[in-house]
């Protein structure tokens, strides 16, 4: 079988690998969880709502392809599989049912904070060990934290 070698050192590789996993994992339940908000919304701010839900599932499908990719890069096989995404993401759980646009938009805050939270963790622990894992989670919590500053602004939070 032909493996993908890594130009990083095996103690760099190791702490590089957790951090795009970890990352993955989240992006990936980031984009179900803000579908399943997208689905079930209901209420005076629907429709804006409803759309903005939609740029968080964009946002997020677009950097977990991106981060699975420099998994791959370094040789690493991403794992994005949902019995994996639920073992081991930080968002967290959304309501059953539907959703009042203001507890949408809350969940929302919620969900981009513990995501936000945690690719900043990774931002430091990959500085020294590969600068350019770095450089994508910069971008990616760049964008994040766009989505949750606007989710806050519509709710006053």
């Amino acid at each position: 079988m032909y493996v993908v070698k890594s130009p990083l050192s095996d103690a760099d590789l190791k702490t590089v690998s957790e951090a795009l996993q970890g990352a993955l994992v989240d992006l990936v339940d980031l984009s179900l969880v803000a579908k399943q908000v997208h689905w079930t919304v209901v209420g005076p701010r629907f429709r804006s709502v409803h759309l903005q839900l939609d740029e968080v599932v964009d946002t997020a499908r677009l950097h977990s392809d991106t981060v699975a990719e420099r998994a791959s890069t370094l040789g690493v096989p991403p794992d994005g599989r949902a019995k994996t995404v639920a073992a081991t993401s930080g968002v967290g759980a959304v309501p059953d049912g539907w959703v009042e646009d203001g507890d949408a938009v809350g969940a929302l805050v919620d969900a981009l904070g513990a995501v936000i939270t945690r690719m900043r963790e990774r931002i430091e622990a990959t500085g020294e060990a590969d600068p350019v894992s770095q450089d994508i989670f910069i971008a990616v919590t760049a964008d994040l934290e766009k989505h949750h500053w606007m989710f806050q602004a519509a709710n006053g939070s």
